[in-house]
């Protein structure tokens, strides 16, 4: 995205459908009006997240964590929302999911930093947790403890 020209919003108050694939989803970006000397930390959880295992397109689910400290962009949260209905029919290994979605929002929004914590459900009997991060959490910003407790069977 071109950051001289202001966003248009394509999802927001228009109905929409999702994409059908994640390459195809529109992410959409807004521009942030903060207190650039206040650091400000946005969380985004998303408890449901669901794709589809690529060896047997079984679904996958996932409870996924993003925090990132914004620069000049917020991520508009309806295109954010599409985005992630756009993996139910995706196939890809955890790993694979999550740093996708952390790539794409660093590339759509250029933060000042980003993490992700994708705390997959058990496949084959075995939770995977992905955790990914743009670097070194920048000083002075408040950043919370994701607490999504570790899978435990019954």
């Amino acid at each position: 995205m071109n950051d001289k020209v202001e966003p248009i919003l394509t999802q927001l108050g228009r109905p929409a459908q999702a994409a059908a694939s994640p390459e195809e989803a529109v992410l959409e970006r807004i521009p942030w009006s903060g207190d650039d000397k206040a650091r400000t930390l946005v969380r985004f959880t998303c408890p449901e997240f669901t794709s589809l295992c690529p060896v047997t397109g079984q679904p996958d689910f996932a409870h996924l964590v993003i925090d990132y400290v914004p620069g000049r962009w917020l991520v508009e949260s309806k295109s954010l929302k599409l985005f992630f209905h756009a993996f139910r029919n995706h196939g890809a290994f955890h790993e694979s999911c999550t740093v996708a979605i952390a790539r794409r929002l660093m590339e759509t929004l250029d933060p000042v930093w980003l993490r992700i914590g994708g705390y997959w459900y058990p496949r084959g009997g075995m939770p995977i947790d992905v955790f990914w991060q743009s670097g070194e959490a920048p000083r002075g910003v408040w950043i919370p403890e994701q607490e999504v407790p570790p899978y435990r069977g019954r």
